[in-house]
């Protein structure tokens, strides 16, 4: 049983080990919390011992119990079975926690739950939302964004919410995503899990995704002329503190001016012909795609409605 499901609910394609309850897409959240089998608490207790049971107890002795100080059993609601001893300090995150997670994602800006679930007997719970994003490539295939929000409660990891292209359907399936973990937020469980902050710190903010689409209607609607869109790229390239030649700043310069005349992806839409977004769109693929020797990491952000 390498993929340690216990539970899991999923929409559209079936998982490899043909487990889990498949969920039409866009149901409420409610309902894939109940289909996932997240629908119960972590709750604690204290650690007790038998001492009778220790070596060289007497055996006909009533039964002597004592508390382990400074520790907890955390053990489930539904069942009862134990999860795992930790200590005093550990901040539990519960299964409907990791839900909620997605509630104004998927309410309010179009995210789509994919898949979410129990491992290793609740030791382990994840989700998985799909962003909206995708990339093609080798022609029909079709990748995938989505954020995972994963957490444990055996001491194997930390809570952690990531963008991965990885679909979450097992344990070997969360350990591939994980794997890969540039980007990653990851709240210890020393520390109080916070949804906003996480949020924060990965740009899903309800006031990140206010201002990104504040700044990209405006800029879909800010008009430029070649010789502004000239202007602004000398000064773009002026502040770069790399080493090109003149000569090579002005090559760059050039493919960048002929990706948002028409040659760039999307340059032909009418919010990116002649306009702001549209040179945006051709700095960012000539970043992306067709530059390689130099890092122009800072040259995007650089790109607002104060630039023009």
């Amino acid at each position: 049983m390498a993929h340690l499901v216990e539970t899991m609910a999923y929409t559209g394609e079936t998982p490899w080990h043909r487990l889990g309850n498949t969920i039409p897409a866009n149901r409420p959240l409610n309902e894939w919390i109940i289909a996932a089998g997240m629908d119960w608490q972590i709750n604690e207790a204290p650690v007790l011992f038998d001492c009778n049971t220790l070596p060289g107890s007497p055996t006909m002795r009533l039964p002597l119990t004592r508390e382990a100080q400074g520790y907890k059993v955390l053990y489930r609601s539904d069942s009862h079975s134990p999860l795992s001893v930790v200590s005093q300090r550990y901040q539990v995150v519960q299964p409907k926690a990791i839900m909620e997670f997605y509630r104004d994602l998927t309410e309010q800006f179009g995210f789509e739950m994919e898949t979410a679930g129990v491992l290793k007997g609740g030791r382990k719970l994840w989700a998985l939302a799909k962003t909206g994003q995708t990339t093609h490539v080798k022609g029909k295939d079709t990748v995938n964004g989505y954020v995972l929000l994963a957490t444990a409660c055996d001491g194997t990891m930390a809570t952690t919410a990531q963008f991965t292209s990885v679909r979450v359907v097992c344990n070997n399936t969360l350990a591939i995503a994980t794997r890969d973990n540039h980007g990653a937020v990851k709240v210890p469980h020393s520390t109080q899990f916070n949804a906003t902050e996480v949020k924060q710190k990965l740009g899903l903010s309800v006031s990140a995704w206010d201002e990104f689409s504040y700044q990209m209607k405006n800029l879909s609607e800010r008009k430029l002329t070649n010789r502004s869109a000239s202007r602004f790229l000398g000064s773009l390239f002026d502040s770069d503190t790399t080493t090109l030649s003149v000569k090579a700043r002005e090559r760059n310069q050039a493919a960048i001016l002929s990706l948002y005349q028409g040659r760039g992806m999307g340059a032909q839409l009418t919010s990116s012909q002649n306009t702001a977004f549209g040179l945006l769109n051709a700095v960012t693929q000539f970043v992306d795609h067709e530059q390689r020797a130099h890092s122009k990491d800072n040259w995007t952000s650089q790109l607002s409605l104060d630039s023009f």
